[in-house]
Formats: C-alpha cells, sequence, structure tokens
C-alpha cells in the first residue's frame, strides 16, 4: 500500500495519524444501524464528515462503540478517486484487516423514570404506530420509555441523553432525529433503535437492555451484560415494567399462584 494509503488506513482504523497535514476529514458512515468509516461519503449511508487532527493528543472515537472492533479496510474507485472505506461496497477490494480497541467508556444514564403504574395514556397513538412499523411489542417499547423518561418528553439526563426515549445526541442523529424533545421523532428513533439491538442480539430482550442503557460497545467488551450495578438495575426495571404492561394490556396472563 502505498505511503499515502497506509495514513488513510491509520485514521480509519486506529485513528492516529502519522505528522503531515494539520488536519484530515474522515467521513462517519451510518447505514441500517452499523458505522463505517471513509475518506469519502458513501452512496447509500448517511455520512457526516470529521475533521482529525494530526497533532491533537486525545483522538476521538468514531465509531461511537466501545471494546474491542475487527473489520477490514476497503479500496474502490468513486467519482474517478481512489477512496477507502471499512466498509464492503460493490467494487471494493480488501486492502487489510484490523483490530482495533476503542477507548474504554462509561455506563450510560440509569434513566429518570421510575417502576410504578402504566401509564397507557402516555403518546398511545405514537407508541402503537412505532411498534407496529418496527415490528416490536408495544409493551416492550412502552416499558423502555417508562424506565428511561416516565413519558418525559422534556427530560435531560445528566449525561445528555434526551427525550421520551432518552436518546444519546449522537444516536438521535443517526436516527434523523431533528428535534430530540418531539415526542414522535423521539419515539420512532428509539423504535428503530431497538429494532436495530433486537437484531444483532437474536431478540435477547436481557442483552438489547443492556445495549439500551450501556451502549453495544460496553456489551460486547464485556462478553454481556456488563457488571455495572447500574444497568443491572436498570434491566430488572424494565423487565417489572414490560410485565406490568404486559398484563394491563391484556397481552399477558395473570400468574396462577397454588392455594396455601
Amino acid at each position: 500500500m502505498p505511503r499515502p494509503a497506509l495514513r488513510i488506513a491509520a485514521a480509519l482504523v486506529l485513528l492516529a495519524l502519522s505528522a503531515g497535514a494539520q488536519a484530515r476529514t474522515v467521513y462517519r458512515c451510518v447505514r441500517d444501524g452499523t458505522v463505517s468509516l471513509a475518506t469519502a461519503p458513501e452512496p447509500g449511508s448517511r455520512c457526516t464528515p470529521k475533521q482529525i487532527d494530526d497533532n491533537a493528543v486525545k483522538l476521538p472515537n468514531l465509531w461511537g462503540e466501545m471494546g474491542v472492533i475487527n473489520g477490514n479496510l476497503y479500496e474502490r474507485q468513486q467519482d474517478g478517486k481512489t477512496v477507502y472505506s471499512t466498509r464492503k461496497l460493490p467494487g471494493s477490494v480488501r486492502v487489510m484487516g484490523f483490530t482495533v480497541e476503542t477507548p474504554p467508556g462509561e455506563p450510560a444514564h440509569p434513566g429518570l423514570g421510575k417502576v410504578g403504574k402504566p401509564q397507557l395514556d402516555k403518546f398511545p397513538a405514537q407508541f402503537r404506530s412505532a411498534a407496529k412499523a418496527n415490528g416490536l411489542d408495544d409493551a416492550w417499547l412502552r416499558a423502555i420509555a417508562h424506565a428511561e423518561s416516565g413519558f418525559d418528553a422534556k427530560a435531560v439526563s445528566n449525561k445528555g441523553a434526551q427525550g421520551v426515549m432518552q436518546l444519546m445526541p449522537d444516536t438521535a442523529k443517526e436516527y434523523g432525529v431533528a428535534d430530540p424533545f418531539s415526542s414522535a421523532e423521539s419515539i420512532n428513533a428509539g423504535a428503530r433503535h431497538i429494532k436495530s439491538l433486537m437484531r444483532r442480539y437474536h431478540n435477547d430482550l436481557t442483552l438489547v437492555a443492556a445495549a439500551y442503557n450501556a451502549g453495544i460497545g460496553t456489551v460486547a467488551r464485556f462478553g454481556g451484560v456488563p457488571p455495572y450495578r447500574e444497568t443491572q438495575e436498570y434491566i430488572a426495571k424494565v423487565q417489572a415494567l414490560h410485565q406490568r404492561y404486559q398484563l394491563a394490556m391484556g397481552t399477558r396472563k395473570p400468574e396462577l399462584r397454588a392455594a396455601q
């Protein structure tokens, strides 16, 4: 690989650039809930340019995930130019494989809602529509929202999560949210994010809740539910609420207890 390509590979893969130019533009591209890094906007993806300072002491984590990430760097021709990407697109040729360990993270916000009675009067049409559009259990979607914000459309956590579904700004941007405090936008984006997590974790609701709270990278780093008390309590809260919403909505029958 020529030296310029090596520098590009470092920028995309290692996020540690060799000396030279003062800054480079790397595109963070999102498609179907997955992130790739590229030297030019990828067709079919939603891409955001990021300026990388060669002289920065600490370079940003553009992946948006924490933990170890394995992948490949690909080269292809686009608009008469050679471009590089970590996503395999038509016409791509694999240049190299890579393993990146992104900086360690922290568990996400604990959520602002408390376990309590189901609140079926909160945005019923929006939850019903978002759940149906994404093939989700309406009771599960409501349980997440209840645990996250208590259905407060203006809620903001101490870590910056916003709205009914308490989406972090980067996640909201990935799903095209223009107003994080719009209940409709937040619920729709939250449902799409949960659908992506359901697909990733093969419908394992425990891992879905863990990733919603602590992030996909953190779940990957620990090989399952992270050992954070906050996350474990969050999962228990969501599971309890899920059952209550199922009972309230008539999709779950009450458990019969044997007479003493």
